[in-house]
């Protein structure tokens, strides 16, 4: 048998850092947490992104998707910060998980939107629509808040929920138009908010268009501005809140992968490389398209945490401005 100081001249024989060499990653199932319910387009898209990646990052490699839902987001958002980080635990955030939720509550959100996490890469993004119902008199952005101004406080308006991106678009427009007055209607979820529209409870509402687009299509209500900063092409003849007069508007739901905080620089770049490659897919691109949801697959670590930063700041912005409160 070798001798102890033979096995030290044998490893001190082989190439600098050989002798150390980190055990490969991955080495066992990269957990992907969604930290909201299975069946939303949140789910859809990491549940298809997770399937074409985990290839990409090994022959070997194992990417599973769990939900863990609850308070906005926070619930599974803190349980990835808490995570070690060797690049076994990845989250999908969004607007909510680290822009709504810890601008309007700072002091209860258990963990820090930028400081707590590594950025990845920006998987997908999506129109915030404003919607009237399909008898308003009201065609334009334009028209709408001129029926507004003349009639303040008369008119109510939904979301699907206190704090979510589509409250926080609503109130952005308030601001951008000078100080809109109107009774913000939260409705849990998307669903129960397309109700109202088709019924008339409402006279307007801001919602991400993956929600909207199927309603809109069979005519249940109408779609008359998009928050974006160009025209969609799923309604190329709908006009953007810019194009209405309110500069610098601009209001999108988002995806962004991210991973507990210290994550190292090498596992970061093959995580944001693979998402990247697995999202130009054609298949899913379609896919995305057709849900509303436009694929990103040119994002970079630093752009992904100069965009989350910029949209958290945003946020902030706007919940101090409109003095906005969650209710209790």
């Amino acid at each position: 048998m070798p001798t102890r100081r033979l096995v030290i001249a044998a490893a001190a024989a082989l190439p600098f850092g050989a002798a150390r060499a980190q055990p490969a990653w991955p080495s066992r199932p990269i957990i992907f947490t969604i930290p909201f319910p299975a069946g939303g387009s949140a789910d859809l898209l990491a549940r298809m992104l997770a399937e074409k990646m985990a290839p990409l990052l090994g022959a070997s490699a194992r990417m599973v998707v769990e939900n863990r839902a609850g308070a906005g987001g926070a619930i599974g958002s803190e349980y990835v910060r808490r995570q070690p980080a060797d690049g076994h635990a990845i989250l999908l955030a969004t607007p909510s998980t680290h822009g709504t939720v810890p601008a309007l509550q700072p002091d209860t959100t258990p963990y820090d939107p930028i400081a707590d996490f590594t950025p990845i890469a920006i998987m997908g993004r999506a129109p915030i629509a404003l919607a009237v119902p399909r008898n308003s008199p009201y065609a334009t952005p334009q028209a709408l808040i001129a029926g507004l101004r003349a009639n303040p406080g008369a008119a109510s308006w939904g979301s699907s929920g206190s704090g979510s991106i589509g409250h926080l678009a609503g109130e952005m427009m308030n601001l951008a138009a000078g100080g809109l007055r109107a009774e913000h209607v939260p409705y849990r979820g998307g669903a129960p908010l397309v109700e109202a529209l088709t019924k008339g409870e409402i006279q307007y509402a801001w919602e991400p268009l993956g929600s909207l687009t199927a309603a809109v299509r069979d005519g249940l209500f109408r779609c008359i501005g998009m928050g974006t900063a160009t025209r969609h092409p799923l309604f190329p003849d709908v006009p953007t809140m810019q194009e209405a007069g309110l500069q610098g508007f601009e209001a999108t739901t988002w995806n962004v992968m991210l991973g507990p905080k210290g994550l190292p620089p090498a596992i970061v770049q093959r995580l944001a490389a693979a998402s990247n490659e697995g999202l130009g897919n054609a298949d899913i691109r379609t896919r995305l398209a057709a849900a509303g949801i436009d694929a990103v697959t040119d994002s970079t670590p630093d752009s992904t945490a100069a965009f989350v930063a910029g949209e958290f700041a945003k946020f902030k912005d706007i919940v101090a401005r409109a003095r906005l409160t969650l209710p209790r």
